[in-house]
């Protein structure tokens, strides 16, 4: 099987301080991979330094082809064309429709012709579920409907890989699950995905490989069985 994501003995800083070292992280082709851990423990640095927003300091890493170690300034727009980004706070434009929103992004990738944008703009809105929304403003969508906006817009630029930070966060446990199904589906699809979450119950319903950040590095976790959720929660 085909590593889309594939780090060896690596490490990652935030203002020259270590923050994750010794990683060893694999993902393949159509795998759905849990990311846990305490809040500050170096999960959005780890998502930031597979979308090039942080570098990778020292081994070996390639994401959807690209090596990490080598990455110049110029080729970061390209390697984020081939990953799809999912925020918690959804991240939509206000101001714009969502056809808007996602014909801003094809526009800032790369597209150019109008009719060609549309016509994958709806086609990802299909994909996700809301085609029929696809002229309404976001303050007429409700929570889940905006994060399938979130998930169509990662989509656009049919990506080897998505990255999904806490997308069920501000979501009611029912969106939350079909949120998840979702993703699931996508992963099915091809896309390999790597989900960053508190929910354990989503864990535990939505089995998983799971990756938990502790201790300074990545660690799989071999069986949910002897793992207790609670020790990943925040107080």
């Amino acid at each position: 099987m085909k590593k889309v994501v594939e780090i060896q003995q690596g490490r990652i800083e935030q203002k020259k301080v270590t923050v994750l070292q010794d990683l060893n992280v694999t993902i393949s082709e159509k795998e759905f991979v849990y990311l846990i851990g305490k809040t500050g423990t170096g999960k959005s640095s780890f998502l930031k330094t597979l979308y090039g927003d942080l570098p990778l300091i020292d081994g070996k890493g390639t994401v959807a082809g690209f090596d990490l170690t080598k990455l110049k300034k110029r080729e970061i727009p390209l390697l984020r064309r081939k990953i799809g980004i999912v925020f918690q706070d959804f991240q939509l434009l206000t101001d714009r429709s969502v056809m808007k929103n996602l014909l801003f992004v094809m526009k800032a990738t790369g597209w150019k012709k109008k009719k060609e944008m549309e016509q994958r703009g709806l086609k990802v809105l299909g994909m996700v579920g809301i085609e029929e929304k696809a002229y309404k403003m976001p303050h007429e969508l409700s929570g889940g409907e905006q994060q399938r906006v979130a998930i169509a817009r990662a989509l656009l630029n049919n990506p080897a890989l998505i990255l999904a930070d806490e997308p069920t966060g501000n979501l009611d446990p029912e969106t939350s699950e079909a949120i998840m199904q979702l993703l699931i589906a996508i992963a099915n699809e091809g896309t390999s995905l790597l989900m960053a979450t508190h929910d354990m119950s989503l864990v535990e319903k939505f089995p998983g490989r799971v990756l938990r950040v502790e201790n300074n590095t990545i660690r799989e976790i071999e069986s949910m069985g002897n793992f207790n959720p609670f020790e990943v929660r925040d107080v």
